[in-house]
């Protein structure tokens, strides 16, 4: 099911043009020659997931798993708008998101494949990071963090 469903992303990533840094950068563009048909794509897909969540969330359970694991936290924390800025200054500066990224490795373009090898730095940075902050904080005897856990 997995795998059916990240084959259908795939697709309608690519159907709607969001593997293409022109496509997005034209949307981001909006001094110049504006291209509006990102906006249309959004909108489909929020209302989309808008629907599916209030029919899905009825249920008891998800299909393949035995509760919803939705996040808890409504806070908005500076790690959190950390991650926000550096979110949007990637995908300006690249013309990517993750996703789309990932799509368009399948083209081997040298662009994408620095995107890409820039993101999964990131993100092994981050977990190095994380991982350095509460081996201090357990050496210094601290009760660990002192955010909520969010499920994923």
């Amino acid at each position: 099911m997995a795998m059916a469903s990240g084959l259908l992303f795939g697709v309608g990533l690519g159907v709607s043009g969001m593997t293409l840094p022109s496509k997005v950068v034209g949307f981001l563009d909006f001094t110049g020659a504006w291209d509006a048909s990102l906006a249309f794509v959004m909108i489909g897909a929020i209302a989309v997931h808008a629907l599916m969540y209030r029919l899905i969330r009825r249920r008891e359970a998800p299909l393949f798993d035995l509760r919803f694991h939705v996040p808890t936290r409504k806070d908005l924390d500076p790690r959190l708008l950390a991650g926000a800025a550096l979110f949007g200054v990637g995908w300006g500066l690249g013309g990517f998101c993750p996703g789309p990224a990932l799509v368009s490795l399948v083209s081997g373009g040298s662009a994408v494949v620095a995107f890409v090898a820039a993101m999964l730095g990131g993100m092994l940075l981050q977990q190095f990071v994380d991982q350095m902050k509460v081996r201090g904080e357990s050496h210094a005897g601290g009760g660990g963090s002192h955010t909520q856990p969010v499920t994923k």
